[in-house]
C-alpha cells in the first residue's frame, strides 16, 4: 500500500501523514514549491502545477491510493475573483491528476478518495441529514453548495478511468492549532466571545484525529460512494462557545452578535458562521469505523493549548 496525498502539507492533509507514517505506509505527496519537497524513503514530494495541469508522472510509482485534499482555503474574503479560485482550484487538481494517469502507460492505482464539504447540504436549524438524502440540483441560492456539488461531480471523473471512488463530506474539523476552532477561541480568551445570530446553528463538527483516521480507513477498506466526516454527536453553536468557554475557564458575557454586523465586517464569507447542518455520522460507523472522540468535551480536553 501507497498512498498519493495532494494538500498534504494542508491541516487535514499533515494529520494524514502523520497517522500513515506512524503506521509505516509510504507517502508521495504532491506540492506547487520546490521548498517543501523533503523526501525520505518513506515520504517523497513531487511538483505538480494544477492551474496549468502539469504534474511529475513519477509521482504516481507504485501509488495504490490517492487522497485527493487540493484546494484554497474557503476562510478569506469572498471576492469574485477568489471564489473563481476556490472553485477552480478544486477542479483543476482533480483534472491534474486524470490527466497524469492517463498519460502513464500502466498505472496501480485501485481506488481514489476525494474530499468533499458538508456545506453541500441545505441550511436547517431541525433536519438531520445523512448521505442518502438527495441533493438539490438548484444551488443557486449558495456559493458553498455550488462549489460542494461541482466538486463531486469532478471528484466522480475518477471512475472514468475504472478507479473505484469515495468521498468524505467534511464537517467542521477541530484543531487547536489551525482552522476553525482556533477563530472561535480568540475572542473567548480575549473576554469577547460570543456566538453568531441565533446560536442555534448546528455545528457537526469532528476531531482532526477522526477525520484522518476516516480518510485512511476508506482507502484501507477500499469503500466506494459518499460519507459524511462528521463526529456522532454535532452541537449547536451556542453550546461549542459555552464549551470552549468552560475549557479555557474564561466568562461569556456579550450578547449574541448579528448577522448583519458579520456580514459588513466579512461580507459573503460570514455565511460561513451562520450555516447549520446537522449531519448523521452513521455512514462511517456502518463500515465498522471506530471514533477517537465521540463528544465535543472529550475532543476539547484532547488539545493541550486549552488547558
Amino acid at each position: 500500500m501507497k498512498i498519493l496525498i495532494t494538500g498534504a502539507t494542508g491541516l487535514i492533509g499533515s494529520e494524514i501523514t502523520k497517522q500513515l507514517l506512524e503506521q509505516k505506509i509510504p507517502v508521495h505527496y504532491l506540492t506547487t514549491s520546490s521548498a517543501k519537497i523533503k523526501s525520505n524513503p518513506m515520504s517523497m514530494g513531487f511538483l505538480w502545477n494544477p492551474a496549468k495541469t502539469e504534474i511529475d508522472l513519477r509521482a504516481f510509482e507504485g501509488v495504490t491510493h490517492i487522497i485527493n485534499l487540493a484546494g484554497v482555503t474557503i476562510a478569506a474574503p469572498w471576492t469574485k475573483a477568489y471564489k473563481h479560485e476556490i472553485l477552480q482550484s478544486r477542479i483543476s487538481s482533480i483534472q491534474t491528476l486524470k490527466k497524469g494517469i492517463e498519460a502513464l502507460s500502466s498505472h496501480t492505482i485501485s481506488h481514489f478518495v476525494g474530499a468533499s464539504a458538508i456545506g453541500v447540504y441545505p441550511s436547517h436549524l431541525e433536519r438531520l441529514y445523512t448521505v442518502h438524502d438527495q441533493i438539490d440540483p438548484d444551488v443557486s441560492d449558495s456559493f458553498l453548495r455550488q462549489t460542494v456539488v461541482a466538486w463531486e461531480s469532478a471528484n466522480l471523473e475518477m471512475k472514468e478511468l475504472n478507479i473505484p471512488v469515495a468521498q468524505l463530506r467534511v464537517g467542521l474539523v477541530m484543531d487547536d492549532k489551525k482552522g476553525a476552532l482556533a477563530e472561535f477561541v480568540k475572542p473567548i480568551k480575549m473576554f469577547v466571545g460570543a456566538s453568531f445570530g441565533s446560536g442555534k446553528q448546528w455545528q457537526s463538527w469532528v476531531h482532526i484525529a477522526d477525520i484522518a483516521a476516516m480518510f485512511i480507513f476508506l482507502c484501507k477498506q477500499h469503500c466506494e460512494g459518499v460519507f459524511n466526516g462528521v463526529a456522532p454527536n454535532p452541537i449547536t453553536q451556542k453550546e461549542l462557545v459555552v464549551q470552549l468557554a468552560k475549557q479555557l475557564k474564561k466568562p461569556l458575557w456579550l450578547p449574541n452578535i448579528p448577522q448583519f454586523l458579520m456580514k459588513l465586517v466579512l461580507g459573503q464569507m460570514s455565511d460561513l458562521l451562520f450555516e447549520s447542518q446537522k449531519v448523521a455520522a452513521k455512514s462511517m460507523i456502518s463500515q465498522g469505523y471506530v471514533f477517537k472522540y465521540e463528544g465535543i468535551e472529550a475532543a476539547l480536553a484532547s488539545f493541550t493549548s486549552l488547558k
